[in-house]
């Protein structure tokens, strides 16, 4: 389960990339640039916008960091896990509809974190 799970976070962590290249622009035409989040409901214009690329890049970095950390049996990468999922699902709340599978993914993330807990499995 634990291999499992450090798969699921290391390949949401990539996807993660997505978010920071079309904040920061960087692959013209290849996603939409926007400046809003909640739907179009918060303008936070180009310097916010890229702020939130950050934070995307940084949980990109986090999960494939907690990944590993998961594979080799690292102590605390479950608490580590469970912060960057969390973290995670609130870009993905601020970014919906756009980051709708990331909400689910990262449900899933959280709800196995929980349940090899209760397992006694992490």
């Amino acid at each position: 389960m634990r291999i499992m799970l450090a798969v699921l976070m290391a390949v949401h962590g990539i996807a993660h990339l997505v978010g920071f290249a079309g904040a920061w622009q960087l692959v013209p035409g290849g996603f939409p640039y926007r400046t809003t989040l909640l739907g179009g409901q918060l303008d936070l214009g180009n310097a916010g916008i890229r702020v939130v690329g950050l934070l995307w890049l940084i949980t990109s970095v986090a999960f494939v960091a907690v990944a590993m950390g998961a594979v080799a049996g690292v102590a605390g990468w479950a608490p580590a896990a469970l912060t960057i999922a969390m973290v995670s699902l609130l870009l993905s709340v601020l970014e919906f509809p756009e980051a709708h599978l990331g909400v689910v993914i990262n449900i899933a993330i959280i709800m196995a974190l929980g349940a090899g807990w209760w397992l006694g499995r992490i």
